[in-house]
């Protein structure tokens, strides 16, 4: 039930400010349009902490912030390896291991990697994610732990330290 009026506000907030219009009858069909949204979820059975990360808002906007701050970190170490007269570039292959069993977790880090320079999230299978990385300094698996952990931490699971 808390799920269901979580995703009810959210979407009402959606709505309104997508659609801008606050004539009686677009608001009777964005009505009738999340009714039917919730209860579809409802029967199906995915009315859940996956499916609503609403209430982990506040950790996820964090998440994005230390991200950024990754993200602007290997956009130097790409510059200057591709810069550099030798152009220092490694290619490699990685498994990295999965510690969570979380979709939503899972899915938050494969793409955290995808969009940290240097490295793309090229396979995900149940137990590892497999990480093409331009530089082999990028490719050390204990790397990738620390992000990991932040991103299920994001959606509201905890692998190891809290953050």
């Amino acid at each position: 039930m808390r799920f269901a009026f979580i995703l009810s506000l959210a979407m009402v907030a959606a709505w309104l400010i997508l659609s801008g219009y606050f004539i009686p009858m677009i608001l009777t069909f964005g009505a009738i349009s999340i009714a039917i949204v919730v209860w579809m979820c409802s029967r199906m059975g995915i009315l859940d902490g996956e499916t609503v990360p609403y209430l982990s808002l506040l950790q996820t906007l964090s998440y994005y912030v230390w991200l950024f701050a990754e993200i602007v970190k290997a956009n130097f170490q790409v510059v200057k390896a591709v810069l550099s007269p030798d152009l220092e570039v490694s290619p490699t292959l990685v498994k990295i291991p999965l510690n969570t069993d979380v979709d939503v977790a899972e899915a938050m880090f494969a793409n955290s990697i995808t969009l940290t320079p240097g490295t793309v999230s090229v396979d995900m299978q149940p137990d590892h994610i497999l990480v093409h990385a331009l530089l082999e300094e990028m490719s050390a698996p204990e790397d990738f732990a620390e992000m990991e952990e932040r991103s299920a931490w994001a959606v509201g699971h905890k692998i190891g330290g809290a953050y």
